[in-house]
């Protein structure tokens, strides 16, 4: 079903819930910016699975159809509520929300504006990544539970656990279109699940998807991107040739609690943070089932490469020690990291920035900034300076 947004949804700088609209339609109406409104033309309401909450076989068929399931309130809200204050008081206390403010509020400081690939973004981030609750909340059982009646077998989280923290304006760093196995390999029947920390309003960029993507069984091309993940794949292109791709987006007016869950070859994209001054925060975590392939890079604090994070320093100043190292446990078959997915990204880089494209520029100033000794940061200097780009003005 569609999305209808009747009024304006934000009061005294606050969301509010917007009314469920019963026409099957979509509409946005002129809070939104132009550019919203244009896009919002092509999405859709995402389907919700809570009628099929406790029937495992027709989950798996709408999972097997759809490539993705969607539920209403399946975590907890109070949890997440918590969970947010801690997370977000992190972030204050880091700089990146306004002084004095209520952290829940998540009022942005724009002036702090970083993205993944910034040492100033791992430097926050990492913090917030220490959090015992925040771990602690890929575990809930409601989740858990989900996770494996879609899979109908035991099944555990992925150890690298992942925040999405994005400011506003920041629009050209947005998540872009592509295809979770790229990024976390092991197996194609991995599972992510997306969950919003607070309520997301299409304005404040949520996870969209493409329904039925999955079903073209392999990994599509993916082209160098400004974004998390730096990949993206063209998926106009790609519909010329793949039947199964049906380029209509689904999206929806997240609200705290809502879950979605696809597995690693579905299709999507998050939209545009296009609020004033609200950050956007949430989970993005994966599942797998016990004794399948699980990726060496999987086993790791994520981002960990910037800043070499340990476990051992991410559990430093947690209350208890049952979570600590739990994958431990299960006998997953360790495959290597295949790097060709990034190596070709880099390698696109590298010839757009030749060519002066301004976005491949920012994303090798930033590889300079993390690791010049590197083998990419070695390269990404001799093009820059070729091409007499100076390295200082990217975030530190």
């Amino acid at each position: 079903m569609p999305i209808e947004v009747r009024g304006n949804p934000r009061y005294n700088g606050h969301y509010v819930k917007a009314r469920a609209s019963p026409v099957p339609a979509l509409s946005i109406d002129s809070w939104l910016p132009r550019k919203v409104q244009t896009m919002s033309d092509q999405l859709k309401e995402l389907r919700v699975s809570n009628d099929a909450m406790d029937d495992p076989a027709e989950l798996q068929r709408r999972i097997a159809d759809e490539g993705y399931l969607f539920f209403k309130r399946l975590q907890n809200p109070d949890k997440l509520r918590s969970l947010r204050r801690e997370m977000l008081t992190v972030m204050q206390q880091g700089g990146w929300l306004v002084a004095g403010t209520d952290p829940v509020d998540g009022i942005a400081n724009v002036a702090a504006q970083c993205t993944e690939g910034d040492l100033s973004y791992t430097d926050v981030y990492h913090e917030v990544y220490k959090l015992e609750a925040f771990h602690r909340s890929a575990h809930e059982p409601e989740i858990m539970q989900m996770v494996e009646k879609i899979m109908g077998r035991p099944i555990m989280p992925h150890p690298q656990k992942i925040a999405r923290l994005w400011f506003p304006k920041y629009t050209e760093h947005t998540t872009p279109i592509h295809q979770d196995f790229v990024h976390f390999q092991g197996n194609f029947e991995n599972l992510t699940c997306w969950a919003p920390v607070g309520d997301c309003p299409i304005e404040l960029g949520g996870l969209a998807v493409l329904p039925g993507s999955h079903k073209v069984d392999h990994v599509l091309d993916h082209h160098f991107s400004l974004g998390a993940g730096g990949l993206c794949v063209d998926t106009e292109a790609e519909a010329k040739t793949h039947r199964e791709l049906d380029v209509a987006w689904h999206t929806t007016n997240y609200e705290i609690g809502d879950t979605l869950i696809f597995p690693a070859l579905t299709i999507h994209k998050a939209l545009p943070n296009y609020t004033e001054d609200k950050l956007r925060v949430s989970l993005d975590n994966r599942y797998q089932a016990v004794g399948e392939p699980i990726a060496d890079h999987m086993l790791d604090p994520h981002l960990n490469l910037v800043s070499n994070l340990t476990w051992e320093e991410v559990y430093r100043d947690w209350k208890t020690d049952d979570m600590k190292y739990y994958w431990k446990q299960y006998a997953n078959p360790v495959v290597a990291r295949d790097k060709s997915y990034a190596e070709k990204g880099f390698a696109e880089a590298v010839e757009l920035a030749k060519q002066g494209d301004p976005r491949a520029h920012l994303h090798l100033k930033r590889i300079v900034k993390r690791d010049p000794n590197s083998p990419f940061g070695r390269i990404a200097q001799q093009v820059l300076a070729e091409k007499g780009v100076d390295v200082a003005p990217v975030m530190a």
